[in-house]
């Protein structure tokens, strides 16, 4: 939802106080989004089908049930926060918004700040040494 949110203030913001975006409709541009757009998939999609397959949910006031810690999960320990990160870039990219292009990083400090570091907490607890094992080997990132 935060991503979501951020990106609609950033349409609403753009209409009350426009930035020249010229420079967002640029081919290169839409080919940055694109591009974006197929690293979100290729992250994204092996990400929501581990946890499907291993039952878990993305509700994330549900317990998990388990620690994923295999396939996509081996390089990031956030995939789906990095898939829509990336996402949310793409879309910026391809709508054309220097509001939203701005907005990535205050995105990215909350989505560090308030949702990953509590989940981290919440892991640590439920899953002790094996949370503790997985992190020092994989990075929070990339």
């Amino acid at each position: 939802m935060i991503y979501a949110v951020f990106f609609l203030l950033a349409v609403l913001i753009q209409r009350l106080l426009p930035l020249d975006s010229s420079f967002l409709s640029t081919m290169a541009a839409k080919l940055s989004g694109w591009l974006l757009l197929v690293f979100t998939l290729i992250i994204l999609l092996p990400s929501l089908w581990k946890f499907f397959r291993t039952h878990n949910t993305l509700i994330t006031i549900k317990p998990a049930r388990s620690l994923q810690t295999g396939g996509i999960y081996a390089f990031t320990r956030n995939p789906m926060y990095l898939g829509l990160l990336l996402l949310y870039a793409a879309l910026a990219c391809l709508e054309g918004n220097c509001w939203t292009l701005i907005f990535v990083i205050p995105l990215f400090i909350i989505i560090q700040q308030y949702v990953i570091l509590r989940e981290e907490k919440y892991l640590e607890r439920a899953f002790k040494q094996e949370f503790d094992e997985y992190r020092k080997k994989v990075r929070r990132w990339v």
